[in-house]
């Protein structure tokens, strides 16, 4: 097999365009589309989840069986998104669903089975579709046991001779746990040693077992990847990542910039550029499109958006405590978010108690995302950890500057105006505390007061950066065949 054009498989448990729940899927349409952009052969393997659009209309182009006991029935339908090829591997006991993971927040508790058989069946579909590549590109806990199986299952193998992997960790904070007798479906698991992926004597974490067997692991950014390194910033496998550390890179996610552009943005009330004037009057239009859409004083004041998951990791937990001191002032809030019941409750106080300065929207609204991020100011992500984040990536190219935790990809993106005035594009804060918070709020709102000249530039900075996916794709392929290059582990 020559280098110069690589054939890469793609495995991932869900993708923007077909289904999705995070981050996640937008790493897995963007990154593929961006490659084949570059001229590389790959393919993207999903479960046959029942409820992705358009499923049932596509061509089955493999029923077969696992060749592996339990010999598991399923069958392959093959979609595309834009130029990628998409293999969606159905079996009805494990995908036909009405959700990806979970049901009423209570995870399906054969999501170890689920996702160990979908890995399983992601290579055993391989030289039944007489399709060979050069290197399987696996994410996350939900596909970590495709670089054990492709060592393991596979070692003797000729078909799967020279095949290498590459796992990459969106959030280490999810392992995938589970007992081995949750993972009985899979043969060698059996004997309830599997040293790559145990945590205790009954238990293993999939994730685990992908980055000991996988021959390159990538964060999803360079910060990241060094915090993973760390006791702390690895939630538990620190270990496990410095054993790695020769192996392990960071590459920062892109943005899609299609999606995510104020000049052709169809989501959002008035289109701008970077250029002066339109910005300035293009955000002030979103702005009072924004307040009166969520029944807000129509004034001038500074706007502070947040788009999230209601989480420790996003810092709600820094927020809420210096909220109610920051709305004395002449400002308004929104936030617009779903998740933990006791931090919505917490939300939903200080709204009713400022009705005219914050709004909690309690939902999951693409289209009002947009809005927030035309419309706001500033952009809050105070994260607790962050592996690299997108919406201070979104809130840049809209002119909303963000104000962040020096943490994951934050670090990596977004400049301090008291750090680098030159280059500022937001703000940042260090110690996870509420009151750092609170100061760094206020730093934004005393600058928009007294110099919105100088906010005006710092928007316009923060516009032209660029994080295209073409330029990720591209350390990508230079992470591929540095993988190529190392020795196999399967030899």
């Amino acid at each position: 097999m020559g280098t110069d054009k690589l054939a890469v498989l793609f495995v991932a448990s869900e993708a923007d365009g077909l289904i999705k729940s995070g981050g996640l899927a937008d790493v897995a349409r963007a990154l593929p589309e961006s490659l084949v952009s570059l001229g590389q052969d790959v393919r993207l393997s999903i479960p046959g989840y029942s409820n992705i659009q358009g499923l049932y209309e596509a061509p089955v182009v493999l029923k077969s069986e696992l060749d592996f006991w339990p010999h598991t029935p399923y069958q392959v339908r093959q979609l595309a998104l834009g130029e990628v090829v998409v293999y969606a591997i159905e079996c009805e006991r494990y995908f036909d669903r009405p959700q990806m993971y979970a049901e009423h927040n209570q995870a399906y508790i054969d999501n170890g089975e689920r996702f160990a058989f979908f890995s399983a069946a992601s290579l055993d579909m391989l030289p039944k579709l007489d399709f060979k590549p050069h290197l399987i590109h696996a994410n996350d806990w939900h596909t970590g046991l495709v670089p054990y199986l492709l060592r393991q299952r596979y070692r003797e193998n000729p078909y799967f001779q020279g095949i290498h992997s590459v796992l990459s960790i969106h959030n280490a904070v999810f392992k995938g746990v589970f007992s081995y007798d949750e993972l009985r479906c899979l043969p060698e698991f059996h004997t309830k040693h599997v040293p790559e992926a145990a945590v205790s004597a009954s238990h293993v974490t999939m994730l685990k077992a992908g980055v000991m067997t996988a021959d390159k692991i990538v964060a999803v950014s360079p910060t990241y990847a060094k915090e993973l390194t760390t006791e702390l910033g690895s939630h538990g496998m620190g270990r496990e990542f410095q054993q790695r550390s020769a192996d392990l890179v960071g590459i920062l996610n892109g943005c899609d910039y299609q999606m995510w552009n104020p000049k052709n943005d169809t989501l959002i009330p008035t289109n701008y550029t970077d250029e002066a004037q339109s910005l300035a009057q293009g955000k002030s239009d979103c702005k009072r499109a924004l307040q009166e859409r969520l029944e807000l004083p129509t004034e001038p004041h500074a706007m502070y958006g947040m788009v999230c998951r209601l989480t420790h990791q996003k810092g709600i937990q820094y927020l809420t405590p210096i909220l109610s001191d920051f709305l004395q002032h002449d400002v308004q809030v929104v936030i617009v978010g779903t998740g933990e019941l006791a931090m919505a409750t917490q939300l939903r106080a200080i709204s009713d108690q400022f009705p005219d300065k914050f709004k909690f929207i309690e939902a999951y609204d693409n289209e009002l995302a947009h809005w927030v991020e035309a419309g706001a100011d500033f952009f809050l992500m105070p994260s607790e950890f962050e592996p690299c984040g997108l919406n201070q990536i979104y809130s840049m190219a809209y002119g909303t500057l963000p104000i962040v935790r020096s943490v994951g990809g934050l670090k990596d993106t977004v400049n301090d105006m008291l750090l680098d005035s030159a280059n500022a594009t937001g703000f940042v804060f260090d110690e996870p505390e509420p009151d750092k918070l609170l100061i760094t709020m206020l730093r934004s709102l005393l600058l928009y007061e007294q110099n919105p000249q100088w906010i005006l530039e710092v928007q316009q900075r923060a516009m032209n950066k660029d994080f295209s996916w073409h330029n990720a794709a591209q350390h990508y392929l230079e992470l591929y065949h540095s993988a190529l290059a190392k020795e196999s582990l399967y030899r």
